[in-house]
């Protein structure tokens, strides 16, 4: 029996230099999601950050409001909600609008927070920020149910509470919990019985956390009483295809060097990059942190990622700012057009069809070249009879 497709899709930090004018950024993290939309690409996921000056979408809620509005058919995700940022009322709440608003194309990615500078703003410990989000997914999860809950923990308490709508999705909307490298997601969601967002699936850390992540998930939804399924799981990396290799690279050239000084001067992730432009691209190609290059070459990145994995259901591109617009905007086209039939067998119909009448050519010539012998030998005959 064939599986359920794979689905594709974008996880729209977003990354902007500070350089740039915010307005227009936002307005192509807009276009963008529209192109994709068009391209018949599944969902995208919108993140939430307040400091550092690069990721500039503090309230992922508003910007899928707004998307949705310019959209028909893509599904819209936070990526994540940082739920020790919120009140977890307020997250259900808000959530369960945006199901109704959005007609159910609404997803809700929760994660602990992904700067330590947006929760030292907040005054909260960043070594609580994991504990946090359990407790508030906790009472997320049956908020969103219908249930009445009461709570009291030390930076929350719900008395009686219950949220007015009930769920436009039934039996609720998709929920996914936010992954890098340590178990904290993965448990998360299989004691929520929720999808899984492995965000640095492409890293060396994490690519290696893969191959343990499900099995996690899966103890731990056994524990729970909750099932868990592949399909709701999706892998994050980094891409950039054109036609040629040398092009890919070439694009570039415009963004790439921005994004890694943020990553590696600003956040200052323990990544280990160098300092040249040529020395850095062919460093995320090797390691196989990025693909710079062509659809070949994105098709090879995805089939590594679902061995080391053992399957995932969706393929996210994690939205990097390192070609201009209009090239980017070309690689979203590319892909859709020679890298998902590749994984959804779109055109799997289309080949039997082809390889059926390359096969029986013979034949099929044979027989057209004695319909119209025998057309022309019929119309010979009619002609003269009517001259009888």
């Amino acid at each position: 029996m064939q599986t359920a497709p794979m689905r594709f899709g974008l996880f729209l930090a977003p990354f902007h230099p500070v350089t740039e004018n915010p307005q227009l950024a936002l307005e192509r993290d807009f276009q963008l999601i529209e192109h994709m939309d068009r391209l018949g690409y599944d969902e995208a996921w919108i993140g939430e950050h307040h400091s550092a000056g690069y990721e500039i979408i503090p309230s992922p809620e508003i910007f899928i409001a707004g998307a949705a509005e310019r959209t028909r058919r893509i599904k819209l995700g936070t990526g994540v909600v940082s739920l020790p940022y919120h009140h977890p009322f307020m997250v259900a709440d808000r959530a369960m609008q945006l199901d109704h608003q959005l007609r159910g194309r609404f997803m809700l990615g929760v994660g602990p927070g992904a700067l330590s500078s947006d929760a030292m703003m907040m005054g909260i410990d960043p070594m609580r920020q994991r504990e946090m989000m359990e407790e508030s997914l906790d009472v997320i999860v049956p908020l969103i149910a219908g249930e009445k809950v009461t709570a009291r923990t030390d930076w929350f308490e719900l008395c009686d509470a219950r949220v007015q709508l009930t769920p436009f999705t039934h039996p609720r909307m998709e929920i996914a919990v936010a992954a890098m490298i340590s178990p904290a997601g993965p448990a998360l969601a299989g004691k929520h019985g929720a999808g899984l967002l492995s965000i640095g699936a492409t890293t060396d850390a994490g690519y290696m956390a893969l191959s343990q992540a499900w099995s996690i998930c899966e103890d731990e939804a056994r524990k729970h009483g909750q099932s868990v399924d592949r399909a709701n799981w999706r892998l994050v990396g980094p891409m950039h295809i054109a036609e040629t290799r040398e092009q890919a690279i070439a694009n570039v050239r415009f963004g790439l060097m921005n994004w890694a000084y943020y990553y590696t001067q600003v956040i200052a992730l323990p990544f280990k990059i160098p300092d040249t432009f040529e020395a850095r691209v062919q460093t995320l190609i090797d390691t196989g942190w990025a693909v710079i290059g062509t659809p070949d070459d994105a098709i090879a990145q995805i089939e590594r990622l679902q061995e080391q994995s053992g399957g995932a259901g969706a393929f996210l591109f994690m939205a990097n700012n390192w070609a201009d617009f209009p090239q980017t905007l070309r690689s979203y086209e590319l892909f859709a057009r020679y890298v998902i039939p590749h994984f959804n067998r779109g055109n799997v119909g289309r080949k039997a069809s082809m390889d059926w009448v390359t096969s029986n050519r013979g034949t099929m010539l044979q027989a057209g070249k004695a319909a119209k012998e025998k057309a022309a030998k019929d119309y010979a005959a009619d002609k003269a009879r009517g001259n009888a």
